[in-house]
């Protein structure tokens, strides 16, 4: 029975034009994101010392960051323990993960006061900062 309905499927899939495979791996790629969407991350590497309490204070910054209206989602964290390679950076402290709807957004939120006075004031606190910027296709 699961031979004739996995044949009955794999036949529908062909006369339809795509396959099962591409249709999965098309939901996967696109997710919740559309095309046109920018994908903002930042890496910060913390000044060595800080205390627990200048650490916690710097994590506030990323609530500061998402009150900013044009900012759709904002997501934050540390390296993962995955396998030390030669193409993995585990160095920096935490990484910030921030979409927008479209470019025009994102020049907004780089402009917005909120930011501007935001990154004035946590800058004490990191001795790094790389922004790298995608947009979605």
């Amino acid at each position: 029975m699961k031979r004739k309905q996995f044949i009955g499927t794999t036949l529908l899939s062909l006369v339809l034009g795509k396959s099962i495979a591409q249709e999965t791996k098309q939901d996967k790629r696109m997710g919740q994101l559309k095309k046109g969407t920018i994908i903002h991350v930042v890496y910060f590497w913390l000044k060595e010392g800080l205390s627990k309490e200048e650490e916690q204070d710097f994590l506030r910054y990323f609530d500061v960051l998402a009150s900013i209206p044009e900012v759709q989602t904002l997501n934050f964290g540390k390296p993962a323990p995955t396998s030390k390679r030669d193409v993995v950076d585990h160095s920096y402290s935490y990484n910030l993960i921030a979409t927008f709807k479209n470019l025009e957004e994102i020049t907004i939120y780089e402009n917005h006061p909120t930011h501007v006075a935001g990154a004035k004031k946590f800058s004490k606190y990191w001795t790094r900062v790389e922004v790298k910027d995608t947009l979605l296709m």
